[in-house]
């Protein structure tokens, strides 16, 4: 395989700790050391093929990780500081790169600093970092994340909020992860995380920074926030849209426009995260390898979603527990939970990725299409590949530059 450069070469496997682990997510909480059980995964993202775990939150919390308690403490469900550094160091030994999931759009509302603020009134320290109406009629009244009363907003415009989330940011990194995904990050504003993001680079400067941002101005966004990289949910889309529609038409505009992302920044590429439905349950088994085909040689530094690649199911649901039919627990070992072919098709992909690693830089260009046929070219500079899609197999074959076959699905 080729030579991985970081972070532009990165295939992250992404992981959802708490139900990964099986942590109970409403009601009682318990205390448990299931970062473990992810240690024990780590051999089976290597022979995958990534190089990379990008994980959700393991901050102390409420509930579901992004109700935060304190973000300088391992949550007691997933285990203890020992455990987060023996994560560290299995990740390191096997040479795979660790982003954790930083929330700093908002905090719980059980968040000690919130109830400290609004008994001690708005002069005092901890008021400073959080977004309160203290003139509400009904008393003070803390502003919320997107209409969710659990989740209180930090207070961008004070400076307080831009300390304390440049103290959580290089406490981590300083205990040996290589960066963040930023969540929410479309929520806050660009002038926050510029001079944030230059303070954390100062002491840690081959940090990779990944922002949440779901739609807008991926490029401004970027080139304002000071951020490396975002989420390209315009392509996520298209890829299964496209698919189920039987429309390739949409898909190819997509690309047209991620040719102009790649020209300024790598978008963070996927065809499924935690927040929305797995790919084998939005566009069926046998189109789930074909989403595999456009993530792994288009540009961009894809994530794998765990679990996608073994072709798990599960529908995302607009109501309360809506998350954890694609937030599933696996089992202690990866022998309990065999490896089948769409398995070894994510593997043969990644592996072709990894040879021909210029892919991650690399336009893309329509050599023929139809609603259900789409024949594509990747090239950077005179090395490119041809990738043939045909939804009526379905199949997909991904072609050489002399035009030799190198890989075939049907």
């Amino acid at each position: 395989m080729g030579t991985v450069s970081w972070p532009e070469d990165v295939i992250w496997w992404q992981v959802y700790p708490l139900g990964f682990g099986g942590a109970p997510i409403h009601g009682s909480q318990s205390p448990g050391h299931r970062l473990r059980r992810l240690t024990g995964w780590l051999d089976d993202a290597v022979d995958l093929g990534c190089t990379g775990l990008l994980l959700g939150p393991v901050f102390a919390s409420e509930t579901h990780g992004y109700d935060s308690t304190d973000q300088f403490r391992i949550d007691e469900r997933l285990g203890d500081d020992a455990d987060f550094d023996d994560l560290v160091a299995a990740c390191r030994s096997r040479g795979l790169r660790i982003l954790l999931d930083g929330v700093f759009s908002h905090v719980g509302r059980g968040h000690p600093l919130v109830d400290r603020a609004l008994r001690e009134g708005p002069d005092s320290d901890a008021a400073r970092l959080f977004d309160i109406d203290w003139d509400d009629p009904g008393g003070p009244r803390p502003r919320v994340f997107e209409g969710h009363d659990s989740l209180v907003r930090l207070d961008h415009a004070d400076p307080a909020a831009a300390d304390y989330v440049t103290d959580v940011m290089t406490h981590w990194l300083a205990r040996g992860i290589d960066g963040w995904r930023l969540d929410a990050a479309y929520s806050v504003p660009a002038d926050f995380w510029a001079p944030v993001l230059s303070r954390v680079r100062e002491k840690f400067p081959e940090a990779w920074i990944l922002g949440e941002v779901i739609h807008g101005d991926y490029t401004g966004i970027v080139a304002a926030s000071g951020m490396d990289s975002v989420t390209q949910y315009e392509l996520w889309k298209a890829i299964w849209s496209s698919l189920t529609d039987r429309n390739f038409f949409e898909l190819d505009w997509c690309l047209q426009r991620h040719n102009d992302l790649l020209r300024h920044f790598r978008p963070n590429t996927f065809v499924g995260n935690h927040d929305v439905t797995r790919i084998a349950s939005q566009v069926g088994p046998e189109l789930s390898p074909v989403a595999a085909v456009i993530l792994l040689t288009v540009g961009g530094i894809p994530s794998i979603y765990y679990g996608d690649e073994r072709g798990c199911t599960g529908i995302k649901e607009e109501r309360i527990g809506g998350d954890d039919a694609v937030r599933p627990a696996f089992p202690d070992r990866p022998d309990e939970l065999p490896r089948t072919e769409i398995w070894h098709i994510h593997a043969d992909l990644i592996a072709l990725r990894r040879a021909h690693p210029w892919l991650g830089g690399a336009s893309t260009h329509q050599l023929e299409l139809t609603n259900t046929r789409y024949v594509y070219r990747v090239a950077d500079g005179d090395r490119h590949l041809d990738v043939e899609l045909d939804l009526d197999g379905p199949s997909a074959v991904v072609r050489d530059g002399t035009g030799g076959e190198l890989w075939r699905l049907g």
